[in-house]
């Protein structure tokens, strides 16, 4: 490969990490969620999740920077909406990896030893 794609790859790469750090944390794996099916205002999901407006102000800036959500202004209200709905397919994919991982912990707990 040449030097450009491995440029590419790398770059590709990097993308790839920053946007697994935007979904690490539990709180905007809470707020993706939160904003599965519908467009919110924020200040429902402020109160629905118990997180302070500074710290949810911050969580947003993180996935709004990965283009994770974005949002709109009605009147005084602030809307988020999820842009990729395959997030949602990603965080279903972990819950399944992490019960897999639970499950076979348990089978070798439970299992008879000789």
């Amino acid at each position: 490969m040449d030097k450009g794609g491995n440029t590419l790859n790398e770059r590709l790469l990097s993308m790839e990490a920053e946007f697994f750090k935007a979904l690490a944390h539990p709180t905007r794996i809470r707020i993706l969620k939160h904003l599965r099916d519908i467009e919110r205002c924020v200040c429902e999901f402020t109160e629905d999740l118990d997180v302070e407006q500074s710290n949810m102000s911050q969580h947003l800036a993180v996935l709004r920077k990965q283009g994770i959500v974005s949002f709109r202004k009605e009147g005084l209200r602030v809307m988020y909406k999820v842009n990729y709905p395959q997030v949602f397919e990603i965080l279903q994919l972990v819950e399944n990896i992490l019960l897999s991982q639970v499950n076979e912990t348990l089978h070798l707990l439970t299992k008879p030893t000789d």
